[in-house]
Order: C-alpha cells, then structure tokens, then sequence
C-alpha cells in the first residue's frame, strides 16, 4: 500500500522498520528498498525481494554524521567531502564498524555510506532511529525506479509498502568514491557529483573507476556490474549524432531515444522519443529512467538510444546507458 508522507505515514513506515520489514522509500536519486541496516533478518528480505545476488552489497543512509560515525571508522577526507555534498547524492566507501552486518557489505571490509537530502527520507531515518539500507526498489539488474508507481509496477507484492515522496529530483543513483583504496581516492560509479568537483573538495587526484570487475566476486559497491539499469527490450546504444545508423528493415518495431528532440528526425520510418526538449543533462538524467520503463512497456523489438556528450554529468547517463545495453 501507498503510505502518505505526512507524519502519519513516516511514522507508520518508521514502526514497520523497527519491526524488521521492508519499505520502499523516496530519495533525490532513485527509490530505495530500505530495512534497518543493523538487522540482518531484515537485511535478507531486500536481497530476497529484488532476487539480488549476496555479492552485491547496499548503500546504508544515514540522517546525520553522528549515525555515520557509528557505521565506519573516522576520515578526514569524509569530513571535507560530507561538508560539500552531504546531504546530497554522493555516497563515501570506507572501513566498517563491527555492527555493520556483512550481508550489508557482501563480506568486505568496508561499509557504503550516504546521507540522502530527500526531507521525507531524513525525517523517515530520524524517526526510526536507525540507518537503512536501501538498494533501488526494483527487481535486480532491471530499470532503477523514480517514481512510487514504478515501484509498485515492478516489485508488486514483494514491496507491499511504498513511501510516495512524488518523483525523485535527480533521477540517476549517487555517486560512489572509495576513500578506503590504498591506492588513493577512487571513483567507482559516476552520478550528480562529478570527478572534478571530488578533486576541488578534496585537494588529491581522483583516480578512474577500474574498467571492469570479476563479475562473480564480491563488489566494492553497487551499480558496478557490467549488466545493469537494463529494460527488457534490447537496448542498442549509438554515439552521440550517429542515429542514422539504425540498419534499414530493422525487424519489428524499434523506437529511437535522441538526448534532445531533433530538428529534422532520422532515420525515418521508426518512432522517436527524447530524454529531453533541450538535450540539458540535468533534464536528461531525471527523464532516462522513467523513459527506458515506458518504451520496455510499448513491444518495441528495439530500443536504440543515442548517448550523452562526455563530461560531467554526461559521463553519468553514459555509464547507465552502457550498462543498460550489456550483453545479455
């Protein structure tokens, strides 16, 4: 059932995470679904729901740096960062605590940590009294979720509480930077806070996220296997301006996603949609998701998107894109 967010509606969500049950919950990125993070039979329900594999370990939300400080050891680099973005879309990887459960962190020694600036989603942790969980509340490797309908559409009865906190304002997953590498400070997924703004926070060099992990190992973080954010309909990513490319007498229905709405569309003879009127990242990002789900729900045979010029937040909507489009 849909739980208003009133104070009413938090605090009934708030006793049902006490309580050891799941909850699908609003944030900035994407909806998460949450369980209190320090109870591992709470924990193994988000894992059984989504069908998502121990090897993949959760991002835990915390509502304020005293919480965070119970999970991982101190460092002064999250201070600085936490400064700058928190609360905001940037998750911080460092050394767990001993309370941390490892179904929590895939067996690793290190806790991902963020605290999300959705006032529903502080106001909800705050009332619980406990950090959450909360991987994107959809079936694992499908498209991330931006609204409370997409989580009900997708989980069905395997979410049977849903949070509406209305659409979510950045619409792409934080992003993740490990600040327990020994090799320095390392990006391990892009998101609304880019590289460039990591380095002027912190003083250091970022290192690039590693081009590719074992994919039947523990991961560092989530959102880092080669096959994930992905409709069902097989998705065929273009460069950006390449269009044109779509073969002649593809078969089937196949639907082309410009970044922007095109002037003059080609190739003609397929239906075209776009992220975005202008072709504005930010706009893109909220509109991908949401757009990926409504094609995968249309029989299209195909889906062929054209990708964001690269930088910034581009290098965000590219890293889904690309992933969305992985071999099956």
């Amino acid at each position: 059932m849909f739980l208003a967010p009133d104070e009413s509606g938090l605090r009934d969500a708030a006793k049902l995470l006490r309580d050891g049950e799941i909850v699908a919950v609003p944030t900035e990125t994407v909806y998460g679904l949450a369980a209190n993070a320090l109870d591992a039979a709470a924990v193994r329900k988000i894992f059984e729901a989504k069908g998502r594999p121990f090897i993949d370990p959760l991002i835990v939300h915390v509502c304020d740096m005293a919480m965070a400080e119970r999970l991982a050891e101190p460092s002064p680099q999250l201070e600085r960062l936490a400064l700058r973005f928190w609360p905001g879309p940037l998750t911080v990887v460092l050394r767990k605590r001993a309370v941390v459960p490892d179904l929590v962190t895939a067996g690793e020694p290190t806790v991902a940590l963020r605290m999300p600036a959705h006032p529903v989603m502080r106001r909800l942790i705050a009332l619980a009294g406990v950090p959450l969980a909360a991987p994107s509340a959809n079936p694992f490797g499908y498209v991330s979720p931006t609204t409370a309908a997409h989580v009900r559409d997708s989980l069905g009865a395997r979410a049977p509480h849903i949070l509406d906190g209305g659409p979510c304002a950045h619409g792409l997953e934080s992003t993740i930077v490990n600040l327990a590498d020994p090799a320095g400070v390392r990006l391990l997924r892009p998101g609304p806070v880019s590289p460039a703004e990591l380095e002027a926070a912190l003083g250091v060099p970022v290192l690039p996220a590693p081009s590719h992990m074992d994919q039947k190992a523990a991961q560092a973080a989530p959102g880092m296997l080669d096959r994930h954010y992905s409709p069902n309909t097989p998705l065929i990513l273009r460069t950006a301006g390449t269009m044109a490319q779509v073969p002649p007498g593809y078969p089937g229905r196949v639907a082309v996603v410009h970044q922007a709405r095109p002037a003059d569309p080609r190739p003609k003879g397929v239906e075209h949609f776009w992220f975005s009127e202008s072709g504005a990242p930010e706009e893109v990002a909220r509109s991908l998701f949401a757009l990926l789900r409504h094609l995968d729900s249309q029989n299209f045979a195909a889906i062929f998107a054209e990708a964001a010029p690269e930088g910034g937040l581009g290098d965000a909507i590219n890293d889904r894109l690309k992933r969305a489009a992985a071999k099956r």
